[in-house]
């Protein structure tokens, strides 16, 4: 079996899921979580997603900071500072700035390509 994609969304516990307002004209393309803005909510909604459409190819990890950071996130934070929340695929940094069902598809599809 080929290896299983890592997918660590990082974030603090009450964090907003992105920059922008949540609502229904959104193109981070959950609705489950509307209309919370929140994080842990839209961590939820963007695994439920991509279990339906990668299944066991991927692995997803809600990582909260709010009282400890894993040695692989601090490093992440302490060289490249990218704004909260951030995604880690395979412990590579992956700029989005926010949580988005379009940009983590193709993410996942350019590393299963690659295979």
């Amino acid at each position: 079996m080929a290896e299983t994609i890592l997918i660590e969304v990082v974030g603090l516990k009450d964090s907003d899921c992105s920059p922008f307002p949540c609502d229904m004209t959104r193109t981070c393309g959950l609705y489950d979580c509307h209309p919370t803005g929140k994080l842990v909510p839209a961590f939820e909604a963007l695994r439920k997603e991509l279990q339906e459409q990668y299944g066991p190819k991927i692995r997803m990890d809600l990582i909260l900071i709010d009282e400890e950071i894993p040695g692989h996130i601090r490093e992440i934070i302490a060289t490249q500072y990218p704004p909260i929340p951030f995604i880690v695929m395979n412990k590579t940094l992956i700029p989005m700035g926010r949580i988005s069902l379009p940009l983590m598809q193709k993410e996942v599809e350019k590393r299963l390509a690659i295979r």
